[in-house]
């Protein structure tokens, strides 16, 4: 698989495409049981990675019926957390891109997985040092409502079967990113800045190296000068 590429500045370019399954939407509280990334560099995925964690709570029904995710998988299949935190510690270095749609969500939940094991300061000092794109705050920028990944997906005509498994979503994700810089090649304008509803707010932890800026939907593509990043 070949992946689009990004340049910023002397950085040697890596990418990291990434989702979680959770317990719940708080991240303090909750816990992932599914961690997936797609490693990228210099446009070739040179890694895929997809592990349960077993974190020893009973799971909802709701997350069962979301995630198609079991007590007797996790049990199975699971791995510990603290494994997970570091195979995730691992792939992260100065300048790397880090991908999510709704990356608000996942970057929190991240944050306190690795802050459970590493030093907070080591972690902020790292995620600070790093580029974050949220698919999310882009369609919102070029598609009306609704803007799921799902949505993403049908809209740009990627074929995928199932949602709502982390591999599967940052496969799929990779497909969208390519679609989206088709489409107008300006991502690299979004880096570090995340749209939020206006009528709900930033939710979780508001990182100093995130712009957060009011958005809406637009009905359509904004114009090139009236992208958010500019606003």
């Amino acid at each position: 698989m070949i992946i689009i590429l990004f340049f910023v500045g002397d950085y040697s370019m890596k990418m990291v495409f990434f989702d979680t399954e959770t317990t719940g939407l708080d991240s303090v509280e909750d816990r992932i049981i599914e961690l997936a990334f797609v490693v990228v560099e210099d446009g070739v995925v040179v890694r895929k990675y997809d592990e349960f964690v077993d974190v020893g709570v009973s799971l909802s029904d709701d997350v069962v019926d979301l995630t198609g995710i079991t007590d007797e998988l996790l049990s199975a299949e699971g791995v510990s957390e603290k494994s997970v935190a570091d195979d995730l510690m691992g792939c992260l270095d100065k300048g790397v891109v880090m991908i999510a749609h709704n990356c608000q969500f996942d970057l929190n939940f991240i944050f306190q997985l690795l802050v459970r094991y590493y030093s907070e300061d080591v972690v902020l000092d790292l995620f600070g040092d790093m580029f974050w794109l949220d698919t999310l705050t882009v369609f919102k920028d070029r598609k009306g409502y609704p803007h799921k990944l799902e949505d993403m997906v049908r809209y740009y005509g990627i074929e995928w079967g199932s949602f709502h498994r982390a591999i599967d979503d940052t496969l799929v994700l990779c497909e969208c990113v390519k679609a989206l810089n088709r489409e107008r090649n300006d991502l690299v304008a979004y880096f570090n800045v995340f749209g939020f509803n206006p009528k709900w707010g930033v939710s979780g932890i508001e990182f100093d190296f995130i712009r957060y800026v009011p958005q809406s939907f637009s009905k359509s593509m904004v114009g090139k000068d009236f992208i958010l990043p500019l606003l």
